[in-house]
């Protein structure tokens, strides 16, 4: 196989959709770019984010992931950098078997401009990722690693 057929072809997932506005499902959910890791997530209401101000933010859609999936809310990071709009608990979770609305909480994190949005308007990302479920083993001791207890900031420091 060449490395551009390789580079090009994506692993897929079939994931219900439920469409709960009918301007939404008009649009539709779709990968912007090929190579993209998220589909844009928008509004279904207009809303004013004051600073400092928070949100919860429908975007008319439920899914269905498969068991062994979770669904990722990412920040949009031309709102984060030209805004200062974030997701409150980025990256929000959207476990596997929840089949409610996605809904999105939203800050506006710059402390002088109110931003406002309008229906239609992308608000987040939403990337699918699979995950492992982990078995918690009770244990006395732990392998030793390179690592070991050093914590925030240890990177990079010298012995």
């Amino acid at each position: 196989m060449a490395y551009d057929e390789m580079y090009n072809e994506p692993e897929s997932l079939d994931v219900l959709i439920k469409y709960l506005d009918e301007n939404v499902k008009e649009a539709g959910l779709y990968y912007a770019h090929a190579g993209d890791a998220g589909v844009d997530l928008r509004t279904t209401v207009a809303f004013d984010l004051k600073p400092f101000e928070r949100f919860l933010a429908p975007t008319g859609i439920a899914i269905a992931l498969p068991a062994g999936y979770v669904g990722l809310v990412h920040p949009r990071s031309g709102l984060s950098i030209k805004q200062g709009i974030s997701v409150v608990n980025a990256p929000g979770t959207i476990d596997a078997g929840y089949r409610g609305e996605i809904k999105v909480p939203m800050i506006n994190l710059d402390p002088q401009h109110t931003a406002h949005f309008e229906p239609g308007d992308r608000i987040a990302q939403l990337v699918i990722q699979r995950y492992v479920e982990a078995h918690f083993i009770e244990a006395q001791t732990l392998p030793d690693s390179d690592r070991s207890e050093r914590g925030f900031g240890s990177t990079g420091v010298s012995h």
